[in-house]
């Protein structure tokens, strides 16, 4: 921002004013405030960031804002003033005018925003009939104007489609477009990119950044990724259990933060290029949220045992997914899912397989452990082929290789207490009795952070990264060898995320564990990993030892991911990154389509480069 923009903000008149906001909701019979005092202005054409964890109260601030909380259960209270008229004294008739034409919102999750029985088109064009006078020919003329804005390829014939056909970045670019549809004064992302890979999260800001500078238009972002908040904030609200705890221009936040929270988020943050110098993976420093007060990170101490057998052998392993049409269901094509992959990992080491939604990363990790069955290849654990064990011999793996999923609540039974949960494989696979199972878990839960007595719990009582821990200590109770963990820190807040990890880290040093660790983020895979593996349609392109492949990259698709991944500094914010602006090629091929291997070059030792 310039010297002459800046001075602008600062002496207009606020879009947005926001005095004293306390939000309470109804508990028991009694209102139990979640927000409390909050007050920030938005000026024209500025963006404010509100940061803080999951529970801190941003989104409740949101929905505030909007008015979108549920009358019987919410009180509102303070005043929300908004092009001079207070929101809280309007009736709602009138608000649903405001809503939609003078704020607009573009929610975290657009799948359950998008309405899948409406094409697309449709519902632009509903936002559009409603808010400004046209007819129908003049508002699908607009919706394509929109589409194309907000750089949807082809998007007159995409206007009948529905939902389902766009992917995750695209039906987030439709939830600016129809956001964006009556040019309102401001626009509030509620996390828009949290969900998305590092590719298309950068896609986004970037064009939330654009259609700003074009349309003038204010923004309120929502979000707990400081990094995202260094790209695109002009101020930033920092807020802490339902409390706004230090406000101010982004860069003085970040460089010059006086809360200890504010500390503690920055220290958590991890940043691409921060490990030059560390051979091995290096712990997050744990910050005192009362004092701001951080330890020292040191890297782990364990060494990895190249000459040793490695522990999990995989060669050429190919899945492809048959796809049927018509009346019969009849073969028409496949999904090349995974295609000719193959690496080692050895005891002790962890191994993180990198690349955007689609690439196959997720469908390797089901593959080893035979969630789902492989075309071709092998899977050696532990000196088995894990393809071709029975049943009975299958139950025995379970012991050397077990997974953690990426939704810690969904892969955990609602009904069973967490004690029990983690105790099922132990008993099941008859490794002691109930009384030993007990005391197992007691000091599996000490092992991961938690306390005995939460084994009588039942996992809604429960934190998301509490909830992880759990997951952890289920997958530790059979002893495994290899443990493989399938976007396990990427729904998580980013404090929470440096727990986790620091946790995995601890485990690995003192159990001598091995990690597939599957992940889209860059900058946390280069702090934790020895070694990186990069998928593309299926295959590995480049794999090699962590600094070889954060140092000096060297495929194209490599190159894409690290310039995408937000820079957690406000003074390269107004720095245009290269980003291709297209996604993942789709894997679908003919069903005579006869893939070629690829052909690696040894840049330096251990690093491979496909050619």
């Amino acid at each position: 921002m310039t010297g002459i923009q800046a001075q602008s903000i600062a002496t207009a008149e606020p879009v947005l004013s926001v005095q004293n906001l306390t939000t309470s909701f109804l508990v028991d019979g009694a209102w139990k405030p979640v927000v409390r005092n909050v007050s920030f202005d938005v000026a024209p054409g500025e963006t404010v960031a509100i940061v803080g964890e999951s529970g801190s109260g941003k989104s409740v601030t949101s929905l505030s804002i909007m008015r979108l909380l549920q009358a019987d259960s919410s009180r509102i209270e303070g005043r929300i003033m908004l092009g001079g008229r207070d929101l809280l004294a309007l009736p709602e008739a009138q608000m649903r005018k405001v809503r939609g034409n003078d704020v607009a919102m573009i929610f975290q999750e657009p799948m359950t925003s998008l309405n899948p029985l409406f094409t697309i088109g449709d519902q632009i064009s509903e936002a559009l009939l409603c808010h400004r006078s046209m007819s129908k020919a003049e508002a699908r003329a607009e919706t394509v104007r929109l589409l194309e804005k907000v750089r949807i390829p082809s998007a007159a014939s995409r206007f009948d489609e529905y939902p389902h056909r766009f992917s995750g970045g695209m039906r987030q670019r439709v939830m600016i477009a129809m956001a964006l549809a009556s040019r309102p004064k401001l626009l509030i992302a509620d996390e828009p990119t949290t969900a998305l890979d590092v590719t298309i999260q950068g896609q986004i800001l970037d064009l939330i950044k654009m259609l700003q500078e074009e349309e003038g238009t204010s923004v309120l972002f929502i979000t707990h990724d400081m990094g995202v908040v260094a790209e695109i904030a002009d101020r930033t609200v920092v807020m802490y259990r339902g409390e706004q705890v230090e406000t101010g221009a982004t860069a003085d936040i970040f460089h010059r933060g006086k809360h200890p929270y504010t500390r503690a988020l920055l220290s958590a943050v991890p940043v691409l290029g921060s490990m030059q110098g560390y051979e091995r993976p290096l712990r997050f420093p744990v910050v005192n949220t009362a004092t701001g007060e951080s330890d020292i990170p040191v890297e782990t101490a364990n060494t990895v045992a190249a000459a040793a057998r490695p522990v999990l052998e995989v060669k050429n392993l190919t899945k492809r997914f048959d796809i049927h049409s018509g009346m019969f269901g009849k073969l028409t094509g496949r999904v090349h899912a995974v295609e000719n992959v193959s690496f080692d990992l050895h005891a002790g080491e962890t191994l993180s397989l990198v690349g955007e939604s689609g690439c196959g990363k997720s469908t390797t990790g089901r593959a080893i452990m035979r969630l789902i069955d492989a075309q071709s290849g092998s899977v050696i654990a532990d000196g088995k082929d894990v393809l071709a064990l029975d049943k009975a011999g299958m139950r025995e793996m379970r012991k050397t290789v077990q997974m953690i999923f990426q939704d810690p609540f969904a892969s955990l039974n609602p009904r069973i207490r967490v004690g029990d949960a983690i105790a099922e494989p132990y008993l099941e696979h008859r490794m002691g009795t109930a009384k030993q199972a007990k005391e197992r878990v007691a000091d599996l839960l000490v092992k991961v952070g938690l306390t005995p007595d939460m084994a009588l719990r039942f996992p809604h009582e429960f934190s998301g990264g509490q909830r992880q821990r759990i997951c952890i200590a289920r997958a530790l109770a059979l002893e495994p060898k290899v443990i493989v963990a399938d976007e396990s820190v990427s729904a998580l807040d980013v404090s929470i995320k440096a727990q986790v990890i620091n946790l995995m880290l601890d485990l690995q040093q003192n159990l001598n564990l091995a990690f597939l660790f599957i992940s889209h983020d860059m900058a946390v895979v280069e702090r934790v990993s020895h070694r990186v593996a990069v998928m593309y349609l299926g295959e590995i392109v480049e794999i090699g030892p962590r600094a070889a492949v954060f140092g000096n990259p060297q495929h194209a698709y490599t190159r894409k991911l690290m310039a995408a991944v937000p820079v957690p500094d406000p003074d390269r914010r107004r720095e245009k990154r290269v980003v291709a602006n297209d996604e993942i090629r789709s894997p679908i091929r003919p069903i005579d389509y006869s893939i070629k291997p690829l052909n690696y070059r040894e840049v330096s030792p251990g690093h491979l480069v496909a050619v």
